[in-house]
């Protein structure tokens, strides 16, 4: 009896999720994520199902971002095709999209019913204010569990001032940060194995 392959022995055994489990996931992430889905698409993904680490999520979300359109529907896709394959691309795509564009479909219906009445107006603005708390809240509680090194906390604040304090554009950011600090971490991580060997 041959021995067992090593390789195959030391990775861990990643669970398929099936197309329904996929359907129920994103519909749900649909559904509850007003002011914005990142949120609660990090809950459902990582704490709830567990269907990535932390470290997969933020990795997932992060090519999510330098792709065009918006980045959880960008993780959507990727996260079904890694476990149905295009069938589950389109299985997570069409769940994620269906609660919100109902609910999008009323509202706009009621808005434009009351849109002039000062409550509504009101209720904006707290909505609005709630979004950017459910954001910011969320980058602090990824970046707790991922413990960033100080070249990855250096990249951030970059790309913090270089957008939200200088206003420059997020591609021309994007393309400048980006390839330094992929080279630096690749870099950091080869002087990481010289170590460890």
């Amino acid at each position: 009896m041959p021995p067992p392959d090593a390789s195959k022995a030391s990775a861990p055994a990643r669970a398929t999720v099936g197309r329904t489990a996929l359907f129920l996931g994103f519909l749900k992430i649909g559904l509850l994520g007003f002011g914005g889905i990142a949120a609660w698409a990090r809950r459902v993904v990582v704490e709830e199902r567990a269907w990535l680490s932390e470290s997969e999520y933020a990795a997932v979300v992060g090519v999510g971002q330098i792709l065009p359109g918006p980045n959880t529907i960008n993780a959507a896709v990727m996260i079904g095709d890694r476990f149905q394959g295009a069938t589950g691309s389109l299985v997570a795509l069409a769940a994620l999209m269906a609660m919100p564009l109902a609910v999008l479909m009323t509202l706009a219906l009621i808005y434009d019913r009351f849109a002039a009445h000062p409550s509504v107006q009101a209720a904006l603005a707290g909505t609005a204010a709630a979004a950017a708390g459910m954001v910011i809240g969320t980058a602090l509680k990824m970046a707790r569990n991922l413990k960033p090194t100080r070249a990855a906390l250096l990249f951030g604040l970059l790309a913090f001032v270089a957008v939200g304090l200088l206003q420059l554009p997020l591609i021309l950011v994007v393309v400048i940060l980006a390839p330094i600090s992929i080279a630096i971490a690749f870099k950091g991580r080869r002087a990481n194995m010289k170590v460890h060997q």
